[in-house]
């Protein structure tokens, strides 16, 4: 494209449309010409015509689609973005395996500043570089010209174009259907790779639900809630404090308490925790499965803007009489505690455990003593880590912590060897299991003034390379278990298995259970191990009510 662009001193929007459809189909799609390659490597036979006609196929209908937007003074300025768009998602589908969703659209809206830039390397800015920026580039320096001054002309050759295109979808229809549909069905997650076509329907669907469409009324739920017992230490009983943590990509399938051989969890395993060995996510991304965790709403059932508009568990515990505090090291709570305190790590200022752009999560506990002194009554302190996330592995744990080597220095994963991004994810949970270690070495600290508990979860898991898939946010219904397995963690004090009546060896049985947890337990799992009475709870999804001796 870039030869035919630079020899014409002027170019007409018919010739334009065409040439950016070949450079769509042959170079910016690459990932998914790179999977149909595979796909058809694996069939036991195939047509040689049908194969020569997916790249007319994709000519045709890209050219059909282009002269919709190509118009004098719109077609420039379009393209040159559409293409510098582009670019960013065909490095990240070929490098990673990512799909842009509307729910990937929405979690990179909601990236902040430093998780946008670890995803910035030297090869991803080549290949934006040379694919999108440089196209885009010439693209403007172009001049473009109508076949003719007549707007008659003009239309009419436009239209020429379109139905020559859509002839030749309907000529490749008819000679191939069974093929197209046969590798269509059974590969279904091709259409979510096709660029531009889908990221931009994302983006437009994500853009209608966020902006035009009529928020729903917020709805208040658990208006009736309240502690079984709410002296909070006044008559005798010790406050409860429960540490809520809210891990980051930490998949159940890199953790020794689940079976894996590593030692990831050397920290915890000494502490008499308990693992759930198969709990599923809500979600392959934190926009979504934060929200969902806390919402009532199950994975079914999910939606983010009604999610969005009615109470979570936080709301509700809050209006019991719950003293909340979140503390962020994550980039945002997703809207979850839009009610409560909230504490972020500032990098910019906390020399110790910050680099000016990102922080380790031991940072999050500093203080810890003092704000649990400063609040009241029961009382409940949320920590979001940033845990295992990616792609810059490496900077979610100090030097010291690298146990696992050698280690993966830098963003662009894919250029490092399977062992290396294995053994540097694997520091970064063995990292977060000693933050899980301090965070209960200070609860036990505190067990003459507080009956204490820790609970952690993370938010989704994580591929590492499986199947040629890199990092989250793939389709749930295409993700692999990589990405949908996470752990679940729970540690109590023995003030606080006594008052709050629990039974250890039949929560351990009940952990040890398949295909029976989720995120949907978390919700009514906070309200039930806080003794809060609503009938927004339901016991069933409580994970600790059938192991509790209750009154």
């Amino acid at each position: 494209m870039a030869k035919a662009l630079i020899k014409s001193s002027s170019l007409s929007y018919f010739m334009f449309s065409l040439l950016l459809a070949i450079y769509f189909t042959v170079i910016v799609n690459i990932p998914v010409f790179s999977e149909l390659i595979k796909i058809l490597n694996k069939l036991d036979s195939v047509k040689l015509g049908f194969i020569i006609s997916i790249p007319i196929f994709f000519i045709a209908t890209l050219n059909f689609i282009f002269n919709i937007f190509n118009w004098p003074k719109i077609a420039k300025p379009f393209f040159s973005l559409l293409l510098i768009f582009s670019s960013i998602v065909s490095y990240a589908t070929f490098n990673y395996g990512i799909l842009v969703d509307t729910d990937m659209v929405r979690n990179i809206v909601e990236t902040n500043q430093s998780e946008a830039e670890s995803y910035l390397s030297l090869s991803s800015f080549l290949w934006v570089s040379l694919m999108g920026i440089l196209p885009a580039f010439i693209v403007l320096k172009t001049k473009l010209a109508r076949e003719s001054d007549s707007w008659v002309r003009f239309l009419l050759v436009k239209l020429v174009s379109m139905l020559s295109s859509l002839a030749v979808i309907i000529l490749i229809a008819a000679l191939y259907y069974q093929d197209y549909v046969s590798v269509g069905r059974n590969n279904s997650y091709l259409n979510k790779m096709i660029i531009p076509t889908h990221y931009v329907y994302s983006i437009a669907k994500f853009i209608n639900h966020e902006y035009f469409t009529t928020p729903e009324p917020y709805k208040y739920i658990g208006l009736d809630a309240r502690q079984r017992t709410q002296d909070g230490g006044k008559t005798g009983h010790k406050p409860t404090v429960v540490l809520l943590v809210v891990g980051e990509t930490a998949r159940t399938q890199n953790y020794q308490l689940n079976g894996y051989p590593r030692k990831t969890n050397p920290y915890t395993s000494k502490l008499n925790i308990i693992s759930f060995q198969d709990v599923a996510s809500c979600g392959t991304a934190t926009a979504v499965s934060v929200p969902c965790m806390f919402s009532q709403l199950t994975r079914n059932e999910f939606d983010r803007n009604m999610a969005d508009n009615q109470d979570n568990a936080l709301d509700i515990l809050k209006r019991a009489g719950i003293d909340i505090v979140w503390k962020e090291n994550d980039g945002g709570d997703k809207g979850v505690a839009h009610n409560i305190k909230k504490i972020e790590l500032d990098a910019s200022t906390n020399a110790k455990w910050c680099n000016g752009n990102t922080c380790f999560d031991m940072g999050l506990l500093d203080g810890l003593e003092e704000q649990i002194a400063n609040m009241k009554g029961n009382r409940l302190i949320a920590l979001h880590l940033i845990g295992s996330h990616g792609p810059t592995y490496f900077q979610r744990y100090p030097e010291e912590q690298s146990i696992f080597s050698p280690d993966c220095p830098r963003a662009d994963i894919e250029n490092c060897s399977s062992q290396q991004i294995t053994n540097t994810y694997d520091n970064t949970i063995r990292y977060t299991d000693l933050v899980l270690a301090k965070a209960i070495e200070k609860l036990k600290a505190l067990e003459a003034q507080y009956n204490t508990a820790l609970l952690y979860i993370s938010d989704h898991g994580e591929s590492l390379g499986e199947s040629g898939l890199y990092l989250h946010g793939m389709p749930y219904g295409l993700a692999p278990d990589y990405q949908k397995r996470v752990p679940l963690l729970f540690w109590m004090s023995p003030g606080f298995k006594q008052e709050k009546q629990v039974d250890l060896s039949c929560l351990r049985s009940i952990a040890k259970k398949r295909e029976t947890h989720s995120h949907d337990n978390i919700f009514h799992s906070l309200l039930g191990i806080m003794d809060i009475e609503t009938q927004a709870y339901d016991p069933n999804l409580d994970v600790f009510h059938s192991c509790r001796r209750l009154g």
